[in-house]
């Protein structure tokens, strides 16, 4: 009788835990689909004004791809994949080299214009940096 009472209360005990690990992952992601990353990481770039030139590099996509900033700024690549990643601009005007999981490339865009780049490990990775004034 004792051991059925304790298996009883494992498996009760058991239940509520698994129930309450599954509620506190529903809590952390209200409202977001995991289809809406993108648009999540775009809207964080947007508000957060330390991350406006940033770009991160993440499930083999450039977050975001296409962005206008002014001349004199600088865009900084962050590589949040776990494999190594390359930026590579179309007309030859910077090349990162590998960027390592977890590192980091920036460059200084002096000159108006738009500039065209792609990873050089995976070049179905493209993106667009565009300068005005």
């Amino acid at each position: 009788m004792k051991r059925n009472k304790f298996l009883i209360n494992l498996i009760l005990i058991t239940a509520l835990i698994t129930i309450i690990f599954s509620l506190a992952g529903c809590a952390g992601s209200a409202g977001v689909k995991s289809t809406d990353t993108a648009a999540v990481t775009t809207a964080a770039l947007e508000t957060n004004p330390s991350s406006k030139n940033e770009i991160i590099i993440e499930s083999n996509v450039f977050k975001p791809d296409n962005i206008t900033i002014k001349a004199g700024d600088t865009i900084t690549w962050i590589n949040k994949d776990s494999y190594s990643h390359t930026v590579k601009a179309s007309n030859g005007e910077f090349d990162s080299g590998n960027i390592a999981s977890g590192g980091k490339f920036s460059f200084t865009f002096k000159s108006e214009g738009t500039y065209d780049y792609i990873c050089g490990i995976h070049t179905f990775m493209k993106g667009t940096i565009t300068v005005t004034k």
